[in-house]
């Protein structure tokens, strides 16, 4: 049983990827043009994006719910940047029943508007703020061009929505959510992500302002990671969301929407990915740990088959995710190349060998070959598992963050910068001006990613102090941008 060559990341980063994400069986093309299907190990993967998140969710005082999937048409064009924002990408509802509907609706590209609507209702007392809801649903978004997790039609994803008192607790808020995004990103997906502001262009139709985490995948581009946004009383104005406050007055309030999608799947496969395939951080892994069972007679197999299933046992007590493979008419060289492809952080090897000397063979997915092969006695294996399983989220989380150093420049002029957003980031002086990100992207295809917040969300990239001057126009600038090619 063989299988065609995975191709290279050298020799075509797009076409890598989508082999990666079929043979991997994370997800399929879908019969509708531009949509997936998420196929169970891929699903999986996305539960465990799915539980790190709504734990982190709840601890900083959110709940969840569920809004419709459709929305009607007029609930959109109530807040005009919005629906500006989004018509391009909107798939509507004319006929339902066989009848045609007295208004349209909108299969929601996102939620602003229903829950604006909501909370208009839910919302009288200052006693009822904040009022911090999530959801976890899909959306529709009309792309042209598609890629799997990474842009699709219809894609699944989490959106909180939150309404306060008070801009400061507004603008609290959305920063909130920055750093649960970066903390998740660090230590679940060990991605290293830049924290930042968005430029007017590039934030979301209908926020005062956008924050955004960026990271770069293993062809230099980059990625949104995720957004938070800060709506101000935008939304709030337009569907009359009041409250009364401690003085009896009727006030607005203040909301903000935040979110993360299954991109963060096709991020992840980006960044920590290698010729043979996917490798998955331990921590998300639907799998931490795979069992080969090796033999010839069975004899053997029977001998290897019952300690393997006594480790399987122990590992698993011990919190460990284990897949034990018992495939028939399968070799272990088929194996180790099959698991290797999905990512399995460790692999377990075991023969009748490692059965008399009571050991085992612990091969690590991010160090391919004798170098990442290690042989572990059996008494105290849970421990050893949980060790590795520590080391291999930390190195891919130092792999990562080293790429995106060694790719990223401050350039000194605009041929300096033009050759930096070829193979990665660029972090230069802006003067702010839209004319100069408009001709940047024209002539480079290079975006203005974000501006870089506080360092103490990563200190690899600290935002500007002082002045410059702006990399495209040489006009007097005073904050520092990064710019990228970007998916």
């Amino acid at each position: 049983m063989t299988e065609r060559k995975l191709t290279t990341r050298a020799e075509d980063f797009s076409e890598w990827y989508n082999q990666v994400v079929l043979r991997a069986e994370l997800a399929d093309y879908a019969p509708v043009r531009g949509c997936m299907i998420v196929r169970p190990y891929g699903w999986a993967l996305w539960e465990a994006i799915m539980a790190a998140l709504d734990k982190r969710f709840k601890a900083t005082g959110h709940v969840n719910a569920a809004f419709p999937l459709l929305i009607p048409r007029s609930f959109i064009e109530k807040e005009k940047s919005h629906v500006a924002g989004f018509s391009p990408e909107l798939a509507v509802v004319t006929h339902g029943g066989g009848e045609e509907l007295e208004e349209p609706l909108v299969i929601r590209p996102t939620s602003e508007t229903i829950i604006g609507h909501s909370y208009a209702k839910w919302i009288e007392s200052y006693r009822d703020l904040p009022l911090l809801i999530n959801q976890w649903n899909s959306v529709v978004r009309w792309e042209l061009r598609t890629r799997l997790f990474v842009r699709t039609l219809e894609f699944f994803w989490q959106e909180g929505h939150t309404a306060h008192a008070t801009a400061e607790e507004a603008q609290a808020e959305t920063l909130q959510m920055v750093e649960v995004y970066a903390d998740f990103a660090r230590n679940e997906a060990a991605v290293p992500v830049i924290p930042g502001r968005k430029s007017e262009a590039e934030k979301f139709a209908g926020a005062e302002v956008t924050y955004a985490l960026e990271a770069m995948m293993g062809d230099g581009k980059a990625l949104q990671f995720s957004t938070s946004h800060n709506l101000g009383q935008k939304f709030a104005k337009a569907f009359e969301i009041k409250y009364l406050d401690k003085q009896g007055a009727l006030q607005h309030c203040w909301t903000t929407s935040w979110g993360l999608s299954t991109r963060v799947v096709g991020a992840i496969i980006m960044v920590h990915g290698d010729d043979q395939g996917l490798i998955l951080p331990p921590r998300l892994a639907p799998y931490q740990l795979v069992i080969v069972p090796i033999f010839k007679t069975d004899e053997e197999k029977t001998q290897v088959f019952e300690n393997a299933r006594q480790l399987s046992r122990r590992l698993v007590d011990a919190g460990i995710r284990v897949k034990m493979d018992e495939r028939e008419g399968l070799s272990p060289g088929f194996k180790f190349n099959d698991w290797e492809m999905r990512g399995v952080p460790l692999r377990l090897e075991l023969g009748p060998k490692d059965v008399a000397k009571a050991s085992v063979v612990l091969a690590r997915r991010d160090q391919p070959g004798k170098e990442g092969k290690a042989f572990v006695p059996q008494q105290g294996i849970d421990v050893a598992v949980a060790q590795l399983l520590g080391e291999i989220q930390e190195s891919l989380y130092g792999r990562a963050l080293r790429f995106r150093q060694a790719r990223t420049v401050e350039p000194r002029d605009y041929q300096e910068f033009s050759k930096a957003v070829e193979r990665g980031f660029a972090f230069c002086w802006w003067c702010g001006r839209s004319e100069c990100e408009e001709k940047i992207k024209e002539e480079t295809k290079a975006t203005m990613r974000c501006i870089p917040l506080d360092p103490t969300l990563d200190r690899t990239v600290a935002p500007a102090a002082g002045s410059g001057e702006c990399v495209y126009c040489g006009q007097p600038a005073r904050e520092k941008a990064i710019f990228a090619r970007a998916y």
